[in-house]
C-alpha cells in the first residue's frame, strides 16, 4: 500500500505540472489573441489591408506654353521606353536568352554587364547595367513591375518592338510625356527647361502624388516661376494585389489626373525672332567689320508695350539650347554653360546689373526739374571737362578732381558744348552738365539734387528694386547712399560719388529691364506699369480662367512717392516726413529732352532717326557706361581714363501717343548711340511693320 500510495503522489505531481504548462500555454495564447484582435486590432487589420491593396499614382499632363497669338512654345510629345515585366517572361530559360540577345541586338543594351547589386546603386536608363542585371534586380523587387532597360528610343525602334510583342513575351513598349521646345534657343531664356525633383523638396512632392523618378519640375524661365499651375493634380488608382505585387483590380473608382493650366505669353515669337536675328547681325557686323575683332561679347534687346507693361521680346545673345535638357541635363552641357564667361544660363534683362551710364539721366533730370534745381531753359555751361572739389566731410578742405564729357573721353573733342538750355544737355547727353545739376556748382547751381533726391527719383522710375515680373533670378539693381557706403565700401560719401551718381556711373548698377522701364514711365506720363511675360492662363479646354489685366503699380504725378528734403547750406539729407508727386510738367519737359536727342542735329539720336527721316517720331535716351569687371580687369584693359564701356539705348514711339519702348543693351560696346541705336531702329522697323500686317488682316492688339 505505501508503494501505491507513493506511486499515486508522484503520479499527481507530474499531472499538475502538465495541467499548468497547459495552462500557462492556453493563458499565453488568449493574451496573445487579446493583444492581436482586441489591443491592436485595428492597426493589424490596416497593415494586412496595406499588404493587400496599393495606391498608383496616375501622372498628369503638364500644361502647354503658347505665345500671344497662339504660337507653340513649349508642348508635351511621347518618349519611348523598352521594359520588360520579369513575371511575364517565358519560363524556358533558353527563351528568356534569346529574348534578350535580340533585344540587345535591336537596342545595343548587353545582356550581360555589372552585377544586380551595381545596378541598384543606378537610376532607371542610366547606361551601365545588363539586360540580364536589370531583370534580376526587377525580379527580386517587383516581378509585376516594368523595368526599363533603355529610354528616350527612336520611334521606329520603338515600333520595331511592338511587331515583335508576340515572340518577345515580357517585353513592351512605355510612352511617357517629354517636353518640347519648338522654338528652342529663341526663346530658351524665357521658357527655361525641366529637371528632376530636387532631394529636398521630394518628400513635399510625394504629398501631392508626384514621383521622383517621373514626374519632373521647372528649373528655369516660365516653367519655374509657373511650375504650380502647370504641372496640375496627379490621379489615384486604390487596386488589389497579390503577394507579388501583380494587380488583381480596382477597390474603388479610380481618380483621374487634373492636367496643368496652359500659359498665353505676352511674348511675340515674330517680334521676339526679328529681335534675334537683328541683335545677332549687329554683334557680328561690329566685331567684323567695325571695330575688326571679337570685342562685343553680349548683347540684349526688351521690347515692352509701355501702356500695358506686356513684355513683346525679351531676346539676347549669347543664349542655350533647351531642347538639350528635354531629356535629361546632361552634365558636360550644362557645366560647358556654367564655365562660359558670358553666362548664357542667364536671363540678361533681370538676371544681370551693369552701370546704366547716361540713360539714368532720365532719373536726374526728372528730379532736376521737379525740385526747381534747373528749368528746361535754364542754360548751364558745358565745357569738355571740369574740375570739381571732392569732399568726403565737411571738414575735409578736399581736392580739386577733373570730370569729363563723353565726347573728350571718346573722342578727345576739347571744345565742349558751350552754354546750351538744360534740355539740350539731354538731347546731348552733356555729362558736365549732369555733374552740375547732380551735385551743384558755384556760382552756377548752388543747390543741386544730391544722393538723397537722386536715390528718390531714380527708386520713383523702376530702379533700386526688383520690377517682379515672372521671370527667376532677378536682381534689384543698386542706387548707392551714404549708408550704403560707409558699410559695404568701408568709407564716407564724397562729393565726387554725387557727380558720378547723376550720370548713371559710379556704385550705380541697375538691370536692362530697369533701364528699360524708367524710360517707359516717362513716356507713359508718369505712370509705372507693371512688367509682365503672362498675357492668360487657360484651362485643358480652353476656358481662360486667369485673364490678362494691365496693372499700374503707381503713377509718379498722382501717388506719393517723393520724400520732401530740407536743403541746408547746399545738403539736401534731411527728410521732413512729408511725401509729394512729380509734377506732369516736369515729367513732359523730359519727354521733350528725349525728343530733342532725336530732332536736335547734335542729338545723339539724330544720327539713327531724323537724320534718315524716320516716319515716326521717336523720343528716347542713349547711354555709354564704363566699367571694370572682372573680365575686363582680367585682360588688362581697366585703364584710367580708358576703360571699356557698354552701349545703351532706349527709345519709343510714336511720340505724341507711345505704344512701344525697346532697349538696347550691347557689353563693352563703345559708344551707346553708335552700336546700340541701330539696334533699336532696325527693332522698331520690324515692330511697325508687322503691325501694318496684322492691320492689313484685321487683327487687332498685335504684336
Amino acid at each position: 500500500m505505501t508503494v501505491k500510495t507513493g506511486l499515486r503522489r508522484f503520479q499527481d505531481w507530474r499531472n499538475l505540472v502538465v495541467y499548468a504548462l497547459l495552462t500557462s500555454v492556453a493563458v499565453i495564447f488568449v493574451a496573445r489573441l487579446l493583444y492581436l484582435q482586441i489591443l491592436n486590432g485595428k492597426t493589424y487589420v490596416l497593415q494586412a489591408e496595406s499588404n493587400r491593396t496599393a495606391t498608383i499614382s496616375v501622372a498628369a499632363p503638364r500644361g502647354i506654353i503658347f505665345d500671344r497669338n497662339g504660337i507653340l512654345l513649349a508642348r508635351n510629345t511621347a518618349s519611348y521606353s523598352i521594359v520588360i515585366t520579369p513575371a511575364s517572361l517565358p519560363d524556358d530559360d533558353g527563351d528568356i536568352q534569346r529574348i534578350y540577345r535580340e533585344l540587345s541586338a535591336l537596342t545595343g543594351v548587353p545582356v550581360n554587364n555589372g552585377t544586380v547589386a551595381e545596378a541598384k546603386l543606378l537610376q532607371a536608363c542610366t547606361p551601365g547595367p545588363g539586360i540580364t542585371q536589370l531583370v534580376d534586380l526587377g525580379m527580386s523587387n517587383a516581378p509585376y513591375n516594368p523595368v526599363k532597360i533603355q529610354c528616350y528610343v527612336d520611334e521606329k525602334v520603338a515600333m520595331v518592338v511592338r511587331e515583335h510583342e508576340v515572340v518577345w513575351p515580357g517585353v513592351s513598349v512605355e510612352i511617357d510625356p517629354m517636353r518640347d521646345y519648338p522654338t528652342g534657343s529663341l526663346t530658351a531664356t524665357l521658357i527655361g527647361f525641366l529637371g528632376p525633383i530636387p532631394a529636398l523638396l521630394e518628400k513635399e512632392y510625394r504629398a501631392q502624388g508626384f514621383l521622383p523618378n517621373r514626374d519632373k519640375v521647372g528649373y528655369a524661365g516660365v516653367e519655374l516661376t509657373m511650375n504650380d499651375t502647370l504641372m496640375g493634380t496627379p490621379g489615384e488608382r486604390t487596386v488589389e494585389v497579390d503577394v507579388a505585387g501583380q494587380v488583381l483590380s480596382n477597390l474603388v473608382a479610380p481618380v483621374a489626373p487634373i492636367p496643368g493650366n496652359n500659359i498665353v505669353l505676352t511674348i511675340d515669337t515674330r517680334l521676339q525672332q526679328a529681335a534675334a536675328t537683328i541683335l545677332k547681325r549687329d554683334i557680328d557686323y561690329f566685331n567684323n567689320v567695325y571695330y575688326g575683332y571679337d570685342r562685343i561679347s553680349s548683347g540684349v534687346v526688351i521690347a515692352m508695350n509701355l501702356k500695358t507693361g506686356e513684355i513683346l521680346a525679351m531676346a539676347q545673345y549669347p543664349t542655350y539650347e533647351n531642347n538639350r535638357m528635354a531629356r535629361i541635363i546632361p552634365a558636360y552641357y550644362y557645366n560647358q554653360l556654367v564655365k562660359d564667361p558670358t553666362h548664357p544660363l542667364l536671363n540678361y534683362a533681370i538676371n544681370t546689373e551693369f552701370p546704366p551710364g547716361s540713360t539714368f539721366k532720365l532719373s536726374t533730370a526728372t528730379g532736376a526739374l521737379n525740385e526747381g534745381v534747373v528749368t528746361p531753359t535754364t542754360l548751364i555751361d558745358a565745357p569738355a571737362m571740369i574740375g570739381l572739389k571732392n569732399i568726403f566731410s565737411p571738414t575735409d578742405p578736399g581736392s580739386i578732381q577733373y570730370y569729363y564729357d563723353w565726347t573728350y573721353t571718346f573722342y578727345g573733342e576739347t571744345s565742349g558744348l558751350g552754354k546750351i538750355p538744360f534740355l539740350e544737355c539731354i538731347a546731348r547727353s552733356s555729362d558736365v552738365c549732369f555733374y552740375k545739376v547732380g551735385g551743384g556748382y558755384a556760382g552756377e547751381i548752388d543747390q543741386g539734387l544730391g544722393i538723397y533726391r537722386l536715390q528718390q527719383y531714380a527708386q520713383a522710375l523702376g530702379y533700386n528694386q526688383p520690377s517682379g515680373i515672372e521671370l527667376p533670378g532677378e536682381l534689384s539693381g543698386l542706387i548707392p547712399d551714404p549708408a550704403w557706403k560707409r558699410i559695404y565700401q568701408g568709407e564716407n560719401w564724397s562729393t565726387g560719388d554725387t557727380y558720378l551718381a547723376s550720370v548713371g556711373q559710379g556704385y550705380v548698377l541697375s538691370t536692362p529691364l530697369q533701364v528699360l522701364m524708367s524710360a517707359a514711365t516717362i513716356a507713359n506720363d508718369g505712370r509705372l506699369m507693371q512688367p509682365t511675360i503672362i498675357h492668360d492662363i487657360v484651362d485643358g479646354e480652353g476656358n481662360v480662367i486667369q485673364p490678362f489685366t494691365p496693372r499700374l503699380r503707381w503713377d509718379i504725378t498722382t501717388d506719393p512717392v517723393i520724400k520732401e528734403y530740407n536743403c541746408v547750406n547746399g545738403d539736401c539729407n534731411n527728410p521732413t516726413g512729408v511725401m509729394k508727386t512729380v509734377s506732369l510738367a516736369a515729367v513732359q519737359e523730359v519727354q521733350a529732352g528725349m525728343r530733342l536727342a532725336a530732332t536736335d542735329p547734335a542729338g545723339t539720336l539724330n544720327h539713327n532717326f531724323s537724320f534718315l527721316n524716320y516716319p515716326i517720331a521717336i523720343a528716347g535716351k542713349t547711354g555709354t557706361a564704363e566699367y571694370c569687371d572682372d573680365v575686363a580687369n582680367a585682360k588688362g584693359e581697366c585703364k584710367p581714363g580708358l576703360w571699356p564701356a557698354h552701349g545703351w539705348t532706349v527709345a519709343y514711339a510714336p511720340y505724341d501717343n507711345p505704344e512701344i519702348a525697346i532697349l538696347a543693351f550691347f557689353y563693352n560696346a563703345g559708344e551707346g548711340g553708335r552700336v546700340a541705336a541701330p539696334t533699336v531702329k532696325s527693332l522698331m522697323d520690324a515692330y511697325f511693320a508687322l503691325k501694318a500686317v496684322d492691320s492689313a488682316q484685321g487683327l487687332t492688339g498685335n504684336p
